[in-house]
């Protein structure tokens, strides 16, 4: 088939999507994060300002909806928020996609800073490279702020949260210390959880057993990691999840979150190597049994050399290991064989007289 050439008769009036974002970005983008990030572009594109409310009316969303999917770009470092002091979102700046400029043409320390507008205000939007040295914060888009008593406040004020705490509270069946609540509020503020997703996490967590909410924090991270902003995505999620990752933990002895590790062995083996879990659990019965140390690496060894030998169902392992044995066998039998015979000792020199004398 021939490639075709594309024309357009309109080069004024276009918005430019950085190759960049295409290429690493739009894939793992859900549909509304996709279209407001594109609804951004364009304003910034016309010099135009918009706000949470209008971009909500524009695509029939909540305006909830839209600061999730503000939250989703900004963890993605593709955009920053900005806030008051009373936590109300007053501006954004779009980062540039392109690599990063000379020192010399980074932004001039006299720079002013965008301007603070009252809540129900339109949100300017701006552009501008990203500052080299950026706070750790910024570079971190998961890492748990330092709330202020005053945010805490504000955070316990409102109505719907004072219901999230309330059923949280029934979940964990205790009273949320100030810590706690924090890592609630850094769920909703940080993560861009929903009311609805927060209490399908607490609810996830706590059907397993863990009530920590430190525990909970790193679930939450690992969702928003994977665009999770729905319980319907997450139930999803953690069943796949749970079904691979959670059983083969277990399997293992382990009770805790799986490391970054330790999760690529399992993807190594699940998706590399394509094993089912009754072969990756007989491997890791091998290895509870053999160690207390280093069982990843222990069951990474012995699930190697399965895939290395072809092995794709689990009773061919009882067919390897009688020819392992066999093999070991017939190499200590060809090794000792020598030494089975009753050794001589002879006197040379007496059996030297007795042939002379003859």
């Amino acid at each position: 088939m021939n490639h075709l050439t594309i024309y357009q008769d309109n080069y004024t009036n276009a918005t430019v999507i950085s190759n960049r974002f295409i290429d690493e970005y739009m894939k793992a983008a859900n549909d509304a994060q996709l279209k407001i990030y594109l609804y951004l572009i364009r304003m910034m594109s016309a010099g135009l300002s918009t706000s949470v409310s209008e971009i909500a009316d524009v695509f029939n969303y909540t305006e909830k909806d839209v600061l999730r999917a503000l939250k989703y770009w900004e963890q993605n470092q593709l955009l920053s928020l900005d806030y008051d002091e009373n936590r109300n979102l007053t501006g954004l700046h779009l980062r540039d996609l392109n690599p990063a400029v000379p020192a010399a043409a980074a932004v001039p320390e006299n720079a002013t800073a965008p301007p603070v507008q009252a809540p129900g205000c339109v949100v300017p939007i701006s552009s501008h490279p990203t500052v080299p040295n950026a706070p750790a914060e910024e570079e971190n888009a998961y890492a748990k702020p330092n709330y202020t008593t005053e945010q805490l406040k504000a955070f316990k004020s409102d109505e719907a949260t004072s219901r999230l705490l309330f059923i949280a509270e029934q979940y964990l069946k205790k009273t949320l210390s100030a810590s706690e609540i924090k890592s609630i509020l850094f769920i909703s503020d940080r993560l861009g959880f929903s009311e609805d997703l927060i209490d399908h996490l607490i609810q996830y967590c706590v059907g397993r057993g863990k009530k920590d909410l430190r525990y909970i924090e790193k679930v939450a991270i690992n969702w928003a990691q994977e665009g999770i902003i729905t319980p319907k995505q997450a139930s999803g999620y953690a069943h796949k999840y749970d079904k691979t990752v959670y059983d083969i933990m277990k399997a293992l002895g382990r009770t805790s979150m799986p490391t970054q590790a330790e999760i690529s062995y399992i993807t190594r083996w699940t998706k590399e190597f394509d094993f089912e879990f009754d072969i990756i659990s007989a491997a890791c019965e091998r290895t509870v049994l053999a160690t207390d140390k280093h069982r990843f690496e222990y069951a990474d060894s012995i699930l190697s050399s399965w895939h290395k030998a072809g092995i794709h169902h689990r009773n061919e392992i009882k067919t390897l290991d009688n020819h392992f044995r066999q093999t070991k066998a017939a190499k200590t039998f060809t090794s000792n064989k020598f030494n089975q015979f009753k050794q001589n000792s002879y006197n040379f020199d007496e059996l030297e007289k007795e042939l002379l004398s003859n």
